[in-house]
């Protein structure tokens, strides 16, 4: 981010809508596919209402592009008075935006995130003055290509999003949190950080990390030429591998106990597959087990989301 800021046109507002916003001023700094994503879903639900962008001035410009926000500048000071502060870039540089929030956001907040470790933000968090009231989040919505370009309004709908209060004097800014979620379609749901962290290691990081490296084994061993013969199989078991690295960096590093912890039991498991390779009671137990989880998984998927 540039030390001077440079703030950028104001984009035309949307028409009055009937539905007041939860939020009458967001600013939402960092403009990747999940901020972008939550600037269009804002902008289509509460059209009155301001969303304010924080990014780079490329970035700044293809968001302007999509009508995802209406005010746009590459240095923080334009959040002053915005109501919810949202963090959106990687989770690293969220530590450090959020030690310099108390400068750049003048009046009583919500702020939140949407990185998926929780553990050092929350404990950072705690040195925020007490009118910054913050309170961790995590929408599960992705999809296999980051950027403001792939971003969508609809990246949520139907899908949970994950709160992390450190305390219960949180309440009241956890409730709006949740209306504000709901508002646009996703599914709140509330997890102690420590909690979050374990979970998301087994549910998100580790087959990002799977997916990941069995893509640079497979292409490694077999090229572009064995690749041109592959079927569904490998594309839909790897179609995470597209994702950015530079988001992973943080990811890893901010939780690498309990993603090392998951990594060992999947290694574990490989290795004991490795060992049992001619013994077809030790192949069954591992395809009859993962066929009963997989099951269980599509009929989550297909149920309505909720607490």
């Amino acid at each position: 981010m540039a030390d001077t800021p440079r703030t950028l046109p104001v984009i035309q507002p949307g028409t009055a809508s009937s539905v007041p916003p939860v939020f009458d001023r967001v600013a939402i700094v960092g403009l990747g596919l999940i901020g972008g994503s939550l600037a269009l879903a804002i902008r289509e639900t509460w059209p009155a209402g301001l969303v304010i962008g924080v990014d780079d001035k490329p970035v700044l410009e293809r968001a302007m592009l999509r009508h995802a926000i209406d005010v746009a500048a590459d240095d923080p000071v334009v959040m002053a008075e915005a109501d919810l502060v949202v963090l959106a870039a990687p989770v690293r540089t969220n530590l450090a935006l959020l030690a310099d929030l108390e400068e750049h956001v003048r009046g009583a907040a919500i702020v939140t995130d949407v990185g998926s470790t929780k553990r050092d933000l929350v404990a950072a968090a705690r040195a925020l003055p007490s009118r910054l009231t913050f309170v961790g989040g995590h929408p599960l919505g992705g999809a296999p290509r980051g950027g403001i370009d792939h971003a969508r309004p609809d990246l949520f709908r139907d899908r949970p999003w994950l709160f992390t209060p450190s305390d219960d004097h949180h309440g009241a800014a956890l409730e709006k949190l949740r209306r504000f979620v709901t508002g646009f379609g996703a599914a709140p749901h509330v997890l102690a950080p420590d909690a979050h962290d374990r979970l998301l290691a087994f549910l998100s990081h580790v087959p990002q990390l799977t997916a990941s490296v069995l893509m640079h084994v497979v292409g490694d061993a077999i090229g572009e030429d064995g690749l041109a013969l592959s079927g569904r199989g490998l594309a839909d078991t790897t179609r995470l591998a597209s994702s950015p690295a530079d988001i992973w960096r943080d990811i890893c590093a901010t939780n690498a106990d309990e993603i090392g912890t998951a990594l060992d039991a999947l290694i574990r498991e490989l290795q004991a597959a490795r060992d049992h390779l001619a013994d077809g009671g030790a192949v069954d137990r591992i395809f009859d087990s993962a066929s009963r989880w997989r099951a269980a998984l599509a009929a989550r998927r297909r149920a309505p989301q909720g607490e």
